[in-house]
């Protein structure tokens, strides 16, 4: 097992409900990873940072409309002392600040991991409405998608991310090869799996895995990898085809 890193990929959370985390983060392999120090999460109450004693986080939207749009005096206020306390180690690259929203740039792989290469990231979505457009604007929000789909709030977006960063760090995963033979790691859908028993309602294992032969083993999985990207993710075949150097399968 790899030793704990002195300086740990470290989340900082802000939200209106910070009894939601760490929540699944707290369980499997990010809860043994968090409670082994491999990354540390710091869950901020943006509440705490509203200026009245009713601690108001946000207000009615200028020119009318349905919900209510968070106060960016009272987010800014929450997301600089976020990004103060997590420091900066000197000649770093700078760790960048994420904001869930339907507008952002998907979330994938390609993303998960330049995320994880930062160090650590600050993490704001908004609730009700959204937040005020001048916010987005003063600070260096980098907007990230889930997908084509609307949530309450973007806790379950974090839990997602969360998840997908920590399980790459090192010491994580059991097998070090268990990041690089999975879905997208190479621009492919994973090849499909199988174990024990050899024979079930009438299914037999592909008798290649049983072989024992490496290299037929190895050929049999990249084959079937990409028959799956072609058929069910044409959009993820066509990037890869256009990779290859012969422009062929």
């Amino acid at each position: 097992m790899s030793s704990v890193p002195a300086m740990p990929w470290t989340a900082r959370v802000l939200t209106l409900y910070p009894a939601m985390f760490p929540g699944p983060l707290g369980q499997s392999l990010a809860g043994r990873a968090l409670d082994e120090g491999r990354w540390s999460l710091a869950v901020v109450d943006i509440r705490d940072y509203a200026r009245d004693k009713h601690r108001t986080v946000d207000d009615t939207p200028f020119g009318g409309g349905p919900g209510m749009v968070m106060r960016p005096d009272v987010l800014a206020a929450a997301i600089d002392d976020a990004v103060a306390a997590g420091g900066q180690q000197e000649g770093a690259a700078a760790q960048p600040l994420l904001y869930f929203s339907p507008r952002g740039r998907r979330l994938d792989q390609a993303l998960v991991h330049e995320v994880k290469a930062a160090g650590g990231a600050t993490l704001v979505w908004g609730r009700f409405a959204g937040v005020d457009a001048r916010l987005l604007q003063a600070r260096p929000v980098v907007e990230v998608s889930l997908g084509d789909f609307v949530l309450s709030g973007g806790e379950i977006a974090a839990y997602a991310l969360l998840d997908a960063v920590v399980r790459l760090l090192p010491g994580v995963m059991g097998a070090e090869e268990s990041g690089t033979e999975e879905s997208f790691a190479d621009g492919l859908l994973e090849y499909p799996q199988y174990t024990r028993p050899q024979e079930w309602e009438g299914r037999s294992v592909p008798e290649v895995l049983l072989s024992g032969h490496h290299g037929r083993i190895a050929a049999w999985r990249r084959d079937q990898a990409e028959q799956i990207t072609a058929q069910r993710r044409p959009d993820l075949w066509e990037q890869y085809r256009r990779r290859r150097p012969d422009g062929k399968r």
